[in-house]
């Protein structure tokens, strides 16, 4: 129950939420750019595991099912028929206009041809980690750490940084109605709750999962060594520590780790809150020279890449093979005449990549009057009285069908304004018939 102005206010956060989720303008898609580094949309809706661009994802499938990913905030309110499942991804071309979605695109005329150099992995399936689940953000209790490399999703769990949160299951002698109707003091578990893990996301700039190690022989070369760190354990059966060093690859305990700017990780549950921070400048790399400065191989983590390679079932039981990179690894490269070509093998190694961003929105953050306003100006002048006019007999009936609540004191619902208007609606349908 809530009045007419409680009404208006909850109308006027809606707008306010909306600014601040959807602060950018949807007008182009980015088809003609070419393939960049952007935001990439997954339609649930669509037959086609393809991506779309933001703007696409806005205005093309705003109807569509979809679940939104990676955003610290999740706007269930504004948005309970649209949810946006997104990732970044490198070098993509929105595949909206071309032939590989039947859905036609609003933005972008022209049929185009399929996006041949798209690379399209387990995420189009909606599944991410190596564990291959489907991502929910109403159960989930992990933060997910991105790869640099391949860019999917990680849990911390699935990387031995924290054991797997418990699953929750219904207390006994509940009926369905009182699950489902959860009391007000009931608490939902967030990852808040859980306890820290073993590397935390201040402790580390970027993320590099174990398969993409094992393609990368630069990163091989570097594992475990001062600034890669690794998560390793000696046995089967034993703890799981952290690795870095240059040579003597001491042990390092969780609680010792020094502090740095996080990289690219998200708290995937709406409480969470470890935070995004921006990157720091980068200075010029040093020059390459004939002189390796590469570090000694790390016994400890070669061990665990020999085994990960050599076995023809992976095993996982003593190292996963992730590299946790910290802040200013990029810097620490050797760049000699052996080393550098396999860096620039992968430049993302090199030279921090930028996301493209869209424009944003000048009409972002004004008001429902506001916007009326701007968009009757816009109106032909006959329209736009005729427009005037139209409002004008809606307000009145609309105070004279809200004049008995007043006098009577009585609360208006939302029922009640719903009401009105779907009335108006028969009104003016049996006036056409």
């Amino acid at each position: 129950m809530s009045t007419l102005a409680e009404y208006i206010a909850s109308q006027d956060n809606l707008v306010q939420e909306a600014s601040l989720a959807l602060p950018h303008q949807f007008s182009q898609c980015t088809y003609p750019l070419g393939p960049l580094r952007q935001a990439v949309y997954l339609c649930l809706t669509c037959p086609e595991a393809r991506g779309v661009c933001a703007a696409c994802s806005i205005a093309c499938h705003t109807e569509h099912e979809q679940i939104e990913l990676c955003a610290v905030c999740f706007y269930t309110t504004l948005f309970s028929l649209f949810n946006i499942l997104r990732f970044p991804k490198r070098k993509f071309r929105c595949d909206c206009p071309t032939e590989a979605i039947e859905y036609p695109c609003s933005l972008h005329s022209t049929s185009e041809p399929i996006n041949e150099t798209n690379r399209y992995g387990q995420n189009f399936q909606a599944l991410f980690c190596r564990c291959q689940k489907p991502y929910d953000a109403g159960t989930e209790k992990e933060t997910m750490i991105q790869c640099l490399a391949c860019e999917d999703w990680f849990h911390e769990s699935c990387c031995n940084l924290r054991e797997k949160p418990p699953i929750d299951t219904p207390p006994e002698n509940k009926d369905q109605k009182e699950l489902d109707e959860p009391s007000e003091d009931v608490t939902s578990e967030a990852s808040t709750d859980l306890p820290p893990p073993l590397i935390g996301p201040d402790d580390y700039d970027a993320f590099v999962c174990g398969s993409c190690v094992l393609k990368i022989p630069i990163l091989q070369k570097y594992a475990g060594t001062f600034g890669c760190l690794m998560v390793i354990r000696d046995e089967p059966d034993s703890s799981w520590k952290t690795y870095q060093g240059k040579s003597s690859s001491p042990v390092v305990d969780a609680s010792e780790s020094s502090t740095v700017s996080a990289g690219n990780k998200r708290s995937l549950s709406p409480t969470a809150t470890h935070p995004i921070t921006l990157k720091k400048p980068r200075l010029s790399p040093p020059s390459p020279s004939n002189q390796c400065l590469a570090p000694e191989p790390n016994t400890a983590a070669r061990k665990v890449i020999t085994d990960l390679i050599s076995t023809d079932t992976i095993s996982f039981s003593i190292g996963a093979g992730d590299l946790f990179l910290t802040e200013g690894f990029r810097d620490r490269w050797c760049r000699c005449s052996s080393c550098i070509p396999e860096l620039e093998a992968y430049p993302y190694l090199l030279t921090e990549e930028e996301t493209y961003e869209l424009e944003d929105d000048p009409d972002s953050g004004l008001s429902l009057e506001e916007l009326g306003m701007r968009a009757l100006a816009k109106l032909p002048r006959e329209r736009a009285i005729d427009g005037i006019h139209a409002f004008n007999s809606m307000r009145d009936d609309l105070v004279k069908y809200l004049r008995p609540f007043a006098q009577e004191g009585k609360v208006v619902k939302e029922a009640d304004v719903r009401g009105f208007f779907d009335n108006m609606l028969e009104e003016k349908k049996a006036a056409r018939a």
